[in-house]
């Protein structure tokens, strides 16, 4: 059983920068694909970013459109930890972000409890 715990959430102007981590407890964490989600209000859940490990040892991520260029995915194996740098950030990135983790290319099978993020204008 995998579980996650997300910090860093807070308040930032627009144009500033949140780093948000994600930290697993149980499980081979080097092999776990690890996924950041968001969910704004009254919208649905998005996809934001992943991390993917790829054999032998080779991590790659990807990103929505929406955050390429301003949104950074980084990992801490000694740390069983994920980061979300965020920078640049804009009113519309407001929401609740939340890690999540999953073994191969299928859902994500264990998800953190969510942290809020608000940018103000």
């Amino acid at each position: 059983q995998v579980q996650l715990v997300e910090s860093g959430g807070g308040l930032v102007q627009a144009g500033g920068s949140l780093r948000l981590s994600c930290t697993a407890s149980g499980g081979t964490f080097t092999t776990y694909n690890m996924g950041w989600f968001r969910q704004a209000p009254g919208k649905e859940r998005e996809f934001v970013g992943s991390n993917r490990w790829s054999r032998p040892n080779t991590y790659y991520s990807d990103y929505a459109d929406s955050v390429k260029g301003r949104f950074t995915i980084s990992r801490d194996n000694a740390k069983k930890t994920v980061y979300l740098q965020m920078n640049s950030l804009k009113p519309e990135d407001t929401a609740v972000y939340s890690c999540a983790a999953r073994l191969g290319l299928g859902n994500y099978n264990y998800w953190g409890q969510g942290t809020q993020v608000t940018v103000s204008s």
